[in-house]
């Protein structure tokens, strides 16, 4: 039963998803329009933009756990959204790089202080854990509504107000969420962990200031620095993973096999992932150059906001995996994560086999239709629900007790080494400023480019099947871990 601390968190939820993806959405063209970033560098930095968010999830569950609790920690978080996008207003106002980059930095860390907070709160609200499945679900649904509006809306918005009175609505529904979690402070610090109730000591606020400034600085520099900064996420995310082999390899025969079968989701999972990121760097700045014309030819919709066709493609793929695969379990019939996981990258490789023949094929004019890119985007919205929900349950289903938390933020490590590892690649497609974009570029370039991550998602179908063989091997001694969890939760994890 819905009570007034569920609507008001997911309300929360709603304005988030609104700002952070109406603040991606425009970022692309910020950048290279009034910041007069080159291709490269742009893709550069909007890729890092979407991936540093959950790579500091790691420090942003230590920072809720030890130090501030949950309802404190999001409650900055919102705070730090806000200042975030009010220096992008002022940089947008001024054109004005360090200020621009700090605004995303502040973003980015608030992204990953966000993370491991929102969850275990939202949770709090229910009574029950069968009420908040149902709840979870509707959650991630309403992150999508908003995540669909801002992407379709906030390029068409941007041509009213500008960017710096978008990035300023953007940092208005921010300060709305933070304004909601102080009028239902009382209530949620009733259902809150202990630590939240607890007054957090001179020496913690200290400790969570230096390090969050040192994270916060940390991040601006990765972002001016473009070059390094990648390394520093290859150097943090791969450190992270060694770790846990080190783990791993410490442990028990039965416990270290499990772990394996975790270590092989995530390289899977990151795999996937650098598909998934091409979406807000290659494939938006294919939109920009390419997309032309109306949706059925009645929807008016700007190239960048094609990215709103995904999560309006997700809401609809979400209860229809769910039906399908339920359907087929009552008929015995079951698979594996990692089979399914196979399943999203036929789904990823259909998704690009489109994509590389429609530029291919493009004419004289070089416009490709919206409809093209809303086919593309209905089967990669059916993969990233597949491997965005499944991935965590099965990590949750095997994971040992005493590295639950560890073993589920590598989900976040992958999602943010494949982010840079995806904008990496996909600067190989990028022009010369002032280059014009003829139909032999867009063949050429982009053709081979997309023809070639086809030709990979076909090979990563055959190695999740063999990664499917292997894990149920390694499993042999144990229950198969997907049986009995229900569909709802494998709802989508945030991030």
């Amino acid at each position: 039963m819905w009570n007034r601390l569920n609507s008001s968190m997911m309300i929360c939820q709603m304005m988030f998803g609104m700002s952070f993806y109406g603040v991606m959405v425009i970022l692309t063209r910020f950048f290279l329009e009034d910041l007069n970033y080159s291709e490269a560098d742009t893709m550069m930095v909007v890729g890092a933009f979407s991936a540093i968010g959950p790579l500091f999830a790691i420090a942003g569950g230590f920072i809720t756990d030890k130090f501030l609790g949950a309802y404190r920690s999001l409650t900055l978080a919102f705070i730090c959204f806000a200042a975030g996008y009010g220096l992008l207003v002022l940089g947008a106002s001024i054109i004005n790089v360090p200020l621009s980059l700090a605004g995303i930095a502040l973003a980015s860390y608030a992204r990953g202080l966000m993370f491991p907070s929102y969850s275990p709160l939202f949770k709090r609200t229910f009574a029950t854990e069968e009420a908040f499945e149902s709840g979870y679900a509707v959650n991630y649904s309403i992150n999508n509504i908003g995540a669909f509006i801002s992407q379709y809306l906030f390029p068409l918005v941007v041509l009213v107000i500008g960017f710096s009175g978008s990035y300023l609505l953007c940092a208005a529904m921010a300060l709305l969420a933070f304004v909601l979690m102080l009028i239902t402070r009382k209530p949620l610090l009733e259902v809150s962990s202990e630590i939240d109730r607890q007054p957090v000591s001179i020496r913690n606020w200290v400790l969570f200031v230096i390090s969050s400034a040192a994270m916060i600085g940390l991040v601006f520099f990765m972002f001016s620095n473009m070059d390094i900064g990648k390394n520093i996420v290859y150097a943090i995310g791969l450190g992270a993973i060694g770790y846990f082999i080190s783990i791993m390899v410490k442990s028990e025969k039965r416990e270290s096999m499990r772990m394996g079968t975790i270590l092989i989701m995530v390289l899977l999972t990151i795999a996937f992932f650098v598909y998934y990121g091409q979406m807000m760097t290659s494939m938006t700045l294919v939109t920009i150059n390419t997309m032309r014309g109306d949706l059925f030819g009645i929807i008016p919709i700007a190239p960048e906001a094609s990215m709103a066709m995904n999560p309006m493609w997700c809401m609809v793929a979400g209860p229809l995996l769910a039906l399908a695969f339920s359907a087929l379990e009552k008929r015995n019939i079951h698979f594996t994560i990692a089979t399914k996981v196979g399943f999203a990258f036929i789904f990823t490789a259909i998704s690009f086999g489109i994509l590389t023949l429609a530029v291919m094929t493009v004419g004289r004019d070089v416009i490709i239709r919206p409809e093209v890119f809303l086919v593309i985007h209905f089967f990669l919205a059916f993969a990233e629900v597949i491997v965005g929900s499944m991935v965590v349950a099965f990590i949750l289903s095997v994971a040992p007790k005493h590295i639950e938390a560890f073993s589920v933020s590598l989900f976040s490590v992958a999602i943010a080494l494949s982010g840079v590892v995806g904008a990496v690649f996909s600067t190989s497609i990028a022009v010369e400023k002032g280059q014009a974009i003829t139909q032999e570029v867009v063949r050429s370039l982009y053709g081979d480019y997309f023809g070639i991550l086809t030709i990979m998602a076909v090979v990563m179908v055959g190695v999740a099947f063999a990664a499917s063989k292997l894990i149920k091997k390694m499993l042999a001694n144990d229950e198969d871990p997907t049986q009995g969890l229900s569909e709802e939760k494998m709802a989508k994890a945030e991030g």
